[in-house]
């Protein structure tokens, strides 16, 4: 079953654009904001302007913004070499900020969290448990409020 609010959230550990491994444990002490998206996706690519204002007006702040990818290889002509270089010069293209991750084809994320379409964001507290599986995206005037009422 999905982890409900309260519940402790499903780890990831996934390569950051540096090849870097970073899990959700490895965060703990902070407000994780997670957004899953991807470089084909029309919906991800309109939030991410909002997302940029986020990090900017929240940097000093006890959140953290992770990114992850699901670019695979099946829109990629079925490379997962080229799906990796299209998420990569993507995030370099749009100066995007935050951590930015690659699920790659390990795929237990998204099936831990039923995601079938994306952008989909999830909110994990400082103690590494649900506060919304389904969070507001950056664009809602909401998620700000949400911040504010955790404390952040």
């Amino acid at each position: 079953n999905m982890p409900k609010e309260g519940q402790p959230a499903i780890n990831f550990n996934y390569p950051d654009i540096d090849g870097n491994n970073v899990s959700l444990s490895s965060l703990k002490g902070k407000l994780v904001y997670i957004d899953v998206w991807a470089t084909w996706c029309g919906p991800c690519i309109q939030q991410i302007p909002y997302l940029k204002k986020l990090e900017d007006a929240y940097k000093n702040k006890n959140i953290e913004f992770v990114s992850i990818s699901t670019d695979e290889s099946r829109r990629n002509g079925g490379s997962w070499e080229a799906a990796e270089k299209k998420w990569r010069d993507f995030v370099k293209a749009r100066q995007m900020g935050g951590i930015q991750l690659w699920s790659g084809k390990d795929f237990s994320f998204q099936k831990a969290y039923k995601i079938n379409g994306i952008p989909r964001f999830i909110l994990v507290d400082p103690n590494g448990n649900i506060v919304d599986a389904n969070a507001p995206r950056p664009s809602e005037p909401r998620l700000t409020e949400l911040f504010t009422s955790l404390g952040i």
